[in-house]
C-alpha cells in the first residue's frame, strides 16, 4: 500500500510539473519567418561545405598578409559587422563605407552598399582580392599545402582548393548565416511574454506612424532597393553610392536597404557608419533625414516623440536571433 502510495504521488507531481511546463516544453526549437533559402544549382549546402567554409571565413592565411582573415571585418557577437566606423584593408587603407552586416545576406538581390556585385560569389571574390588583398591562385596552392584543407576539399568538391571553390565554400558558408528565431518571431507564433509591451507598441508604430516598413517589410524587415535617405548632403565629396553603378539620377547618393533583422548588434548604422546607436538611427530616419535635394521623397518626417522612438528601438532589438557561434580550429 505504501508503495502504491507514493507511485501515485509521482505521478501527481509529475502531472503538475508537465502542466506547470507545458509553455517551455510546447515551445519549437526554432521559429522561422523567413522562406527556404534557394541555393545554387551548381552550389548546393552540405555540412561539411559549410563547416569548410567556416574554417576558410576566420583564416588569416585567405590574406595577402596573413593577418586579416573575413573574421577580421565580420563576427557573430557584432552581428556579423565589426562596430567600427571605416575598418581597414589589409593594405592598411581605410574603407570608405561602414563595414555591412553578413546576417541574411544569401536572401538579397545585389550585395554591397551600392549593388555592384551582381551575385554572391563576384562579392566573395571582389571583397577577397580588394579587402584581403590576396592573389586567389597564391592562397589556394597555400591551401592545397595543409593536409587538413586538402582532404576537406577533395572530400566536399573531388578536388583540391581552387579560386573557384574557395569563393562557393565561403558563399555556402555565407548562406548559413541567417537571422530568425528571434522573440518577434516567437511572439508572433504564439508565445506569451516572448516581448516587451514596449516592442509590441514599437512594432505597431513601425508599421504605422513611423512609416518604416516602406522600406523595412517583413519578412526580411530589408530589401536590395536603394534610397538617398539625406547622408550626403553637404559633405565635400559626397558618395555617388548607387548612381555610380547605373548612372540613374534618382540613385545619387543612394544606399541599399539593410535587413533589420539582429540590427541591434551591429552599431554603428548606415553607408558611412554616422549613427553611433540604435536610437540615433531611428531617430534620424524619423526626423526624415538631411535636406538633400536628391533625397528619395517618400522620406519625410513622421513627427514621432522620443518615446515613440523608443518602443521602435524595443520592437528592432526583439528580432535579434540567438544562434551560437563556436570558432573552429584551423588545420
Amino acid at each position: 500500500m505504501k508503495l502504491r502510495a507514493v507511485a501515485c504521488l509521482a505521478a501527481a507531481c509529475m502531472l503538475v510539473a508537465c502542466a506547470s511546463g507545458d509553455a517551455v516544453k510546447t515551445r519549437p526549437a526554432a521559429i522561422s519567418k523567413l522562406p527556404p533559402l534557394q541555393h545554387p544549382v551548381d552550389n548546393p549546402s552540405t555540412p561539411e561545405k559549410v563547416a569548410l567554409g567556416k574554417q576558410l571565413f576566420t583564416d588569416p592565411r585567405l590574406s595577402g598578409s596573413g593577418k586579416l582573415s573575413c573574421q577580421s571585418c565580420h563576427y557573430r557577437h557584432l552581428g556579423w559587422g565589426d562596430a567600427l566606423l571605416l575598418s581597414r584593408k589589409d593594405d592598411g587603407k581605410l574603407n570608405t563605407r561602414h563595414t555591412p552586416a553578413l546576417y541574411n545576406v544569401g536572401y538579397q538581390h545585389v550585395w554591397y552598399w551600392d549593388g555592384r556585385a551582381p551575385t554572391l560569389d563576384l562579392q566573395i571574390l571582389a571583397a577577397w582580392r580588394g579587402q584581403l588583398g590576396a592573389d586567389p591562385a597564391k592562397v589556394a596552392a597555400t591551401l592545397n599545402g595543409v593536409d587538413g584543407y586538402r582532404s576537406q576539399f577533395v572530400a566536399v568538391w573531388r578536388t583540391g582548393a581552387t579560386p573557384d571553390n574557395v569563393v562557393e565554400t565561403l558563399a555556402a558558408f555565407l548562406r548559413s548565416l541567417v537571422s530568425d528565431n528571434s522573440p518577434w518571431d516567437r511572439h508572433e507564433a504564439g508565445e506569451a511574454g516572448a516581448v516587451s509591451v514596449d516592442a509590441i507598441a514599437g512594432e505597431a508604430l513601425f508599421a504605422g506612424k513611423g512609416r518604416c516598413t516602406t522600406c523595412h517589410s517583413p519578412p526580411y524587415y530589408g530589401n536590395s532597393t536603394f534610397f538617398n535617405i539625406g547622408l550626403e548632403h553637404g559633405k565635400t565629396n559626397p558618395d555617388p553610392g548607387r548612381y555610380n553603378v547605373n548612372k540613374l539620377d534618382e540613385n545619387r547618393s543612394a544606399f541599399k536597404t539593410p535587413t533589420l533583422r539582429s540590427v541591434a548588434q551591429s552599431a554603428p548604422y548606415f553607408h558611412d557608419g554616422s549613427a553611433a546607436t540604435l536610437k540615433d538611427a531611428v531617430r534620424y530616419m524619423a526626423g526624415g533625414g538631411k535636406p538633400d535635394p536628391d533625397k528619395t521623397p517618400i522620406l519625410q518626417p513622421t513627427g514621432l516623440s522620443e518615446a515613440e522612438i523608443d518602443q521602435i528601438v524595443a520592437f528592432l532589438k526583439s528580432l535579434s536571433s540567438t544562434e551560437a557561434w563556436v570558432q573552429p580550429a584551423l588545420p
